[in-house]
C-alpha cells in the first residue's frame, strides 16, 4: 500500500505589475476634473437658470425709457437700479449670450409688467416690445386738423413743415411709439390712404360716373361732411351724383365753409345770405360742378358709397329733427319735408309756409334748386291793402311788406273814395269833383281851387 502524500499548498504566482504611462494618468486627471467641473457648471447653470426665469422684483407695472448710447453693462446697472431685475451682472452676462442668437439690446420705452422675470426683460428689450401709444384721426377732418392733433403729441419728435395735400389722409387709429417723428407718422397715414384708394378704384364698378381717383377723394369729402349717421351716406352720395347727372348746382353748405374758412374746418357763426353769394372756388351755390378739391379727409365708408350709391332719384334732403335726414326726389316732396322740420323746430304743429317752387319751370332750375342740405327762407306773404279807407285819417303806421306786385292807395275826395277806373269796353260816367272840395292822393290833401270870376 502507497502512503499518500499530504497536499501541499502551492504559492500563487507573482505577477508583475504593469506601471500606467504617464499619458494615461494625466488623461484620467483631466477627465476627473472635467467631471467635477462639469457637475459644478451644471449646479451653477442650474442656479442661474432658476435665479433668471424666477418673479422680479417689481410689485407693479412700470413705464421706463432706457436712453439711448448706453452699452450692455450700463443698462443692466440702469435696470437694477429701477427695481426692474435683481442681478445685472446675470441679465449682462444672458444678454452677452443672446447677442449672438437674437440681437443686440434696443433702447426705448418700455412697460414692464409686475413681477417680470430677468428672461421676460431680457425678450422685451432685444424684440424691441417698445410701450405703444395711439392717435385717431376722425373721419372729416382737415389736414390742418390733422397736423394740430399730431404737433399736441408730446411723445412724438419733430416739426411738420408741410400741410399734407386735403384728401392724402386715411382717418383712422394709428399706433407709435415714444420718440416717433411727426412726419413719419404722416407718411404713415398718406400712405395707407393711397392704398386704400388704389384698391377702391380698381374695383370700381363699370356703372360709376366718378371720372378719376380725385373726383371720388373730392365728392366723398362732401358726403363726409353732410351726415354724421354712417347708414345714410349711400342715399347722400345718390343725392349728389343725382344732382351732377342733371347739370344741377350741388349747394352744399360745408363746401361753401370751406371757401371761407379753408384747412381751418369750422365757421364761427351761421352761414349769412351773403356768404352764399360770395364767389368763391368752393362756393357751390355759385359754381357749377364739384369743387377743385376735396374738403377734408373722408373714411373709407364715403369712399365706398360714392362709388356705390343707392340707387334712387332723390334731388334733395333736409334735417328730419333726428340726426337724420329726409330725403326727396322732387321739390314739392321736399317742401313737404321742409314744412315737417319747421314745425318740429317751433315745437309746434302750427302750418308753416313751405318754400317756394320757382315760377319758371316745372323742374327747378339749376342755377335756383333749393339748398338740399338746408332749406330756403320763404317768401313773405302777400297783404292786401283795405278796400276802404276809414272815415278819418288813422295814425302813422308801420308801412306794408314789400310784395312782388305792390297795390297802389285809392285816392280819396272829401272822404268818400273815388270808385276804381273803368273798364275799356265798359265805360262809365267820372266822378264829379266840386271846386272848394279836397282830394286825397297818396296821403296828401289837395284843395281843388275855385275859378276866379273874370274882371268886366
Amino acid at each position: 500500500m502507497i502512503d499518500e502524500e499530504p497536499p501541499r499548498r502551492v504559492s500563487e504566482p507573482v505577477l508583475p505589475k504593469v506601471r500606467r504611462s504617464a499619458f494615461t494618468r494625466v488623461l484620467g486627471s483631466l477627465f476627473a476634473f472635467l467631471f467635477i467641473v462639469g457637475g459644478l457648471l451644471a449646479a451653477l447653470g442650474s442656479w442661474a437658470w432658476l435665479t433668471f426665469t424666477a418673479p422680479g422684483p417689481l410689485k407693479d407695472k412700470k413705464i421706463y425709457e432706457i436712453a439711448k448710447n448706453l452699452d450692455r453693462t450700463q443698462i443692466a446697472a440702469t435696470l437694477q437700479d429701477q427695481g426692474i431685475i435683481a442681478d445685472a451682472r446675470l441679465f449682462s452676462a444672458a444678454a452677452a449670450v443672446n447677442a449672438f442668437r437674437v440681437g443686440k439690446l434696443k433702447p426705448g420705452e418700455y412697460e414692464f409688467p409686475a413681477s417680470a422675470s430677468m428672461y421676460d426683460v431680457l425678450g422685451m428689450i432685444t424684440s424691441g416690445h417698445f410701450l405703444t401709444y395711439k392717435v385717431t384721426i376722425p373721419e372729416g377732418w382737415t389736414s390742418q386738423m390733422v397736423v394740430a392733433r399730431l404737433t399736441e403729441q408730446k411723445e412724438l419728435e419733430g416739426e411738420i413743415k408741410i400741410v399734407p395735400a386735403e384728401g392724402s389722409i386715411l382717418p383712422a387709429t394709428y399706433p407709435f411709439v415714444r420718440g416717433q417723428t411727426r412726419e413719419k407718422l404722416l407718411e404713415i397715414m398718406q400712405a395707407a390712404q393711397t392704398k386704400l384708394l388704389d384698391t377702391l378704384w380698381k374695383a370700381r364698378p363699370p356703372t360709376t360716373s366718378i371720372a378719376s381717383p380725385q373726383e371720388l377723394v373730392t365728392l366723398a369729402s362732401i358726403v363726409e361732411k353732410e351726415t354724421g349717421v354712417a347708414e345714410e351716406r349711400p342715399k347722400v352720395a345718390s343725392v349728389f351724383l343725382n344732382r351732377l347727372n342733371e347739370k344741377m348746382r350741388l349747394q352744399s353748405d360745408p363746401t361753401t365753409i370751406y371757401g371761407i374758412v379753408g384747412g381751418k374746418g369750422k365757421l364761427d357763426r351761421p352761414l349769412s345770405k351773403a356768404d352764399l353769394e360770395a364767389p368763391t372756388p368752393y362756393n357751390t351755390y355759385t359754381i357749377s360742378g364739384l369743387p377743385p378739391g376735396p374738403i377734408a379727409n373722408p373714411g373709407k365708408a364715403a369712399l365706398e358709397a360714392v362709388l356705390n350709391p343707392d340707387s334712387t332719384k332723390y334731388l334733395y334732403f333736409v334735417a328730419d329733427g333726428t340726426g337724420g335726414h329726409a330725403f326727396a326726389a322732387t321739390l314739392d316732396e321736399h317742401n313737404a319735408n321742409v314744412k315737417k322740420w319747421r314745425a318740429q323746430q317751433t315745437g309746434t304743429d302750427e302750418t308753416v309756409p313751405a318754400v317756394i317752387a320757382p315760377a319758371a319751370t316745372a323742374q327747378p332750375d339749376p342755377n335756383t334748386v333749393v339748398n338740399p342740405a338746408l332749406p330756403e327762407v320763404p317768401a313773405q306773404p302777400v297783404v292786401a291793402p283795405p278796400t276802404a279807407p276809414p272815415a278819418t285819417p288813422p295814425p302813422a303806421a308801420a308801412p306794408p311788406a314789400a310784395t312782388e306786385d305792390p297795390v297802389p292807395p285809392e285816392p280819396v275826395v272829401d272822404g268818400e273814395p273815388v270808385p276804381p277806373e273803368p273798364a275799356i269796353d265798359a265805360p262809365q260816367p267820372a266822378a264829379t269833383v266840386k271846386p272848394g272840395s279836397t282830394v286825397t292822393v297818396n296821403g296828401k290833401k289837395v284843395p281843388i281851387p275855385v275859378p276866379k270870376k273874370a274882371k268886366k
